[in-house]
């Protein structure tokens, strides 16, 4: 039995990976993302992760559409309260910034489309450096006087910002970040190792790392010569260009291949095993690819094998 993972200095114990909600609604329609979820929540999982923006960037769409079919979804499953949800606010079209007016609202549109009466983890999804964070803080403790958050999380934010945010909470005895959403995975260490890594440590944070598996990369499917029919193959694909791609595709098989593991699993493992880290977030858009991805629940690398990962990433 997969041992769950306490968020912080918060009550929210989850499964050691989150699933990313981001395909919903975009590259998975309603059925497709029903059984992905279906089978992540059979394997054990009980960590979603969305936002009230995904998939605004799509053609067609206009933000919300994710949080509608989990909204959806959680409707016609009987099992809410094992669920851990998680969404953010901030970048929605028509809810743009971390005014305490954009929280307000973005939260009560958030709620409606999830068909929920509450956000279990609700993030700040990009700083809004016009915002003082005094006024962020206070909007989004409100929400939790209410009883519409249960916890609060910030994304996309400086280490500066992100103790700032930490201290006023401290001070004024509100509600306080319990988690952090950096962007992080064994191509890309410096968007979360160092100022912003030590402040999540120092503070007990919880990490929560996105682009987990690199926008597909880490999933081992992009090899020279490959053409991979996805929405994210551009950026994927970029990372065959350089030398560290290279070396850690490399280390990845070879760990793979002596532990009879996924090379996205192994991906995963490394980071699952790094300071902070509570549950990295992958998305799926088949049910297909749903095994590889909750096996990082089973899966412990030895010192050498996150060493050898580690160097090769360097």
């Amino acid at each position: 039995m997969t041992s769950p993972r306490t968020l912080g200095f918060s009550d929210l114990q989850v499964f050691p990976l989150a699933l990313g909600g981001n395909v919903f609604g975009w590259t998975a329609d309603e059925d497709q993302s029903f059984a992905v979820l279906d089978a992540y929540v059979a394997a054990g999982g009980n960590f979603i992760d969305t936002a009230d923006a995904y998939s605004a960037w799509a053609e067609g769409n206009e933000g919300g559409e994710s949080e509608a079919v989990i909204g959806k979804w959680l409707a016609s499953r009987s099992h809410r309260a094992d669920i851990v949800v998680a969404t953010k606010v901030g970048a929605h079209p028509e809810h743009r910034g971390l005014s305490a007016g954009t929280i307000k609202g973005a939260a009560e549109a958030s709620l409606r489309r999830l068909g929920t009466d509450h956000i279990d983890l609700y993030y700040t999804h990009f700083d809004d450096e016009t915002v003082p964070v005094e006024e962020i803080i206070t909007a989004l403790d409100q929400l939790v006087k209410d009883g519409k958050v249960r916890h609060i999380a910030a994304s996309n934010i400086s280490p500066e910002r992100l103790r700032a945010s930490l201290d006023f909470s401290e001070r004024e005895g509100l509600a306080r970040y319990v988690a952090l959403q950096p962007h992080y995975n064994l191509v890309s260490r410096d968007t979360y190792e160092g100022g912003l890594q030590d402040t999540a440590a120092d503070a007990g944070l919880a990490a929560v790392p996105y682009f987990a598996l690199a926008s597909g990369f880490l999933t081992g499917k992009y090899r020279p010569g490959t053409t991979v029919e996805s929405a994210r193959s551009a950026k994927a694909g970029s990372h065959l260009e350089s030398e560290q791609g290279r070396r850690v595709l490399a280390a990845l098989d070879r760990v793979a291949g002596e532990r009879n593991a996924e090379i996205a699993t192994v991906a995963l493992a490394w980071l699952a095993a790094q300071p902070t880290v509570a549950a990295p977030i992958a998305s799926a858009r088949t049910v297909e690819q749903v095994p590889a991805l909750v096996a990082v629940a089973d899966l412990r690398l030895t010192d050498d094998e996150l060493a050898l990962l580690t160097e090769a990433s360097a």
